[in-house]
């Protein structure tokens, strides 16, 4: 065999073509396509070849039974280089030529593999309409039907049906006598058709201004003091500090009634007045009683806000947040906020209002009994102080709101166009054979939903969503319904 001219090389290309060569020198393998020679990079890409090319009749290589053909070296060289098969099992010639013959071979296979998977999702949309004719329930997909921890905050009035303000309070029979040494409830009405909106309170740190008669010298003074020090204030403080850093033994407290107050007293929405006492005309000791009532004939009026919308004010002392008590409203805001009359402290997410009762004896003439062992009904000071300014003037109501933070999950109901369009309903069917009851149904039925049911894994009921009213579904109408399960 001539192997020194063109003619010699073809013919040897001609004789392996179609056929993986080797030499005993060397483990390399190659193809012969069109008279060249293509090196395989490794075994995956070998198998891989001949998996795509099962006409070459080509089975498993370097072992025994291959049928990879061994040749002479000289052989092997005589046979032009065309490029190499990569482990994909695909021809990368470096001749444009054999590029463009083996591009035209991937972009076959190419259109095979895509005409196969096209087919496989045609057998899946068929399987699930299908499915779909006949479905009862349908799972919900986590990532893309459920929203999950969605929070919003809704603000309301405090006060009895949602009511913002409140410009009469009163109080009740319902309300023992022994009670009423220690607090005042305010309702909004008599008791039969009134409910108790807040709770006035004094509390002195030693004791002063109340009886201690038949409580072993804890009088209800001490005793009121000592539980909202215990409730307000950090470990270790024994008096409340306020915003001009004063202290003070002596307090007067506002509580709100806890099932008006959801999550937290809404800060910023807040304003109280206060009316000025007759105690600056009657002795301390004897400012009890009758004595005790809304100086005349012309009363000074305090409005009180608190100062959660002052920048400089950080509202993270004690417990949870606290703001100021100050002058002012919630119309103007600040009253002279360079220098703020600081009447005492907030507390939203307890709903506690804690006054200094200096503050109010020289603003509001309080004349606070301070005496030891004396029941001075201090308590009494501070509910006809707010009473008075209420009945002098609506502008003088109290205001107060209310926040509460609304957890909810989102399901988004998808019912796609071949889904729930047959209804169990017996009215659906007619006749022995299950017939549509309805001639028009046949080919294109159509169903009302109306309610959506919320199972487990279990298939127990756990929610039900009741729609506004009925929408229509057939083959024809898709629709996406939002239910909110709010926590």
């Amino acid at each position: 065999m001539a192997l020194d001219n063109s003619i010699g090389k073809f013919n040897v290309a001609a004789a392996y073509e179609g056929k993986a060569i080797k030499t005993p020198e060397s483990a390399t393998v190659f193809i012969v396509q069109n008279g060249r020679k293509f090196g395989f990079n490794s075994q995956l890409g070998y198998d891989t070849f001949a998996k795509l090319n099962p006409s070459l009749g080509l089975g498993p290589t370097f072992g025994p039974g291959s049928t990879v053909i061994i040749v002479t070296a000289q052989e092997a060289a005589t046979i032009v280089d065309g490029g190499f098969v990569n482990d994909n099992g695909i021809i990368i010639p470096n001749s444009p030529a054999i590029a463009a013959s083996s591009q035209m071979m991937e972009e076959s296979i190419d259109l095979r593999a895509r005409s196969l998977a096209n087919e496989f999702v045609k057998q899946i949309q068929n399987q699930k309409v299908q499915a779909a004719s006949g479905r009862v329930f349908t799972r919900f997909e986590p990532v893309s039907d459920i929203l999950e921890n969605q929070q919003v905050q809704v603000t309301a009035g405090l006060f009895t049906n949602n009511a913002a303000t409140m410009s009469a309070i009163y109080t009740s029979s319902a309300q023992s006598t022994t009670s009423k040494n220690y607090y005042y409830e305010a309702w909004n009405g008599i008791a039969s058709t009134s409910e108790a909106q807040f709770s006035v309170a004094y509390g002195h740190r030693k004791g002063s201004g109340s009886s201690a008669a038949g409580t072993l010298n804890d009088s209800p003074s001490r005793a009121i003091y000592s539980q909202y020090r215990l409730l307000l204030l950090n470990p270790g403080d024994t008096t409340f500090t306020f915003g001009d850093g004063t202290s003070s033994d002596s307090i007067y407290a506002i509580n709100y009634n806890r099932a008006r107050l959801k999550d937290r007293l809404d800060p910023g929405n807040w304003q109280m007045t206060l009316a000025q006492l007759s105690g600056s005309t009657v002795p301390n000791a004897s400012h009890t009683g009758s004595n005790v009532k809304v100086n005349t004939p012309t009363p000074n009026f305090i409005t009180l806000i608190d100062d959660s919308g002052d920048v400089y004010n950080t509202g993270t002392l004690g417990a949870g947040n606290v703001y100021n008590v100050v002058s002012g409203s919630l119309t103007n805001g600040i009253f002279n906020p360079s220098a703020p009359r600081y009447y005492g402290l907030m507390y939203p997410s307890l709903g506690v209002v804690i006054l200094n009762d200096a503050v109010l004896n020289a603003s509001a003439s309080f004349n606070t009994v301070s005496g030891s062992n004396i029941a001075g009904d201090n308590a009494w000071k501070l509910f006809t102080s707010i009473s008075g300014a209420m009945s002098s003037s609506v502008n003088y109501a109290m205001q107060a709101r209310n926040i509460e933070t609304i957890t909810s999950t989102h399901y988004f109901v998808r019912v796609k166009n071949g889904e729930y369009n047959f209804s169990n309903n017996p009215t659906f069917t007619t006749g022995s054979v299950g017939e549509f009851s309805q001639a028009t149904f046949i080919g294109d039925p159509k169903t009302y939903l109306t309610t959506i049911g919320m199972y487990n894994d279990r298939q127990e009921l756990l929610a039900v969503a009741k729609l506004s009213q009925p929408i229509q579904k057939s083959f024809s109408i898709e629709t996406l319904i939002k239910v909110k399960l709010d926590f």
